[in-house]
């Protein structure tokens, strides 16, 4: 099957079949997506992701640092760091007086990239 074709009429069936035992299959198999919402809704902020794909760039980054980066106060930079960290994305450490941040794990780091690669292959199609 090849996609895109004929796009003026790709949203919808002309008719109606349901193929039930696809749709039972998935049924089953379909988790609890509460979590996954969750993660893509601390994401979907502008500022947050930027941050999160500075730590992508830097494996760990103090509050100052990100503020800057993002041209931002302390304070706010704070705060989306700790959206993050709330949200599992994003974990912290204070050393002194300075508080670093890193992302959680390599599958925050792996879903931000894939996002960026798809985004500019978009970009490229387009």
């Amino acid at each position: 099957m090849e996609w895109g074709g004929n796009v003026a009429n790709t949203d919808s069936c002309d008719v109606t079949i349901v193929h039930e035992d696809v749709v039972r299959k998935i049924q089953n198999e379909l988790p609890d997506v509460g979590e996954m919402v969750q993660i893509f809704k601390a994401l979907a902020d502008e500022t947050r992701l930027r941050i999160a794909y500075s730590l992508t760039l830097e494996s760990e980054m103090c509050v100052c640092d990100v503020a800057a980066v993002i041209q931002s106060s302390s304070a706010t930079a704070s705060h989306h760091l700790r959206y993050l960290r709330e949200h599992s994305l994003a974990k912290s450490e204070r050393r002194g007086k300075m508080v670093y941040y890193a992302l959680a794990d390599k599958h925050v780091a792996d879903l931000v990239k894939i996002a960026y690669e798809h985004a500019i292959e978009e970009q490229h199609t387009m």
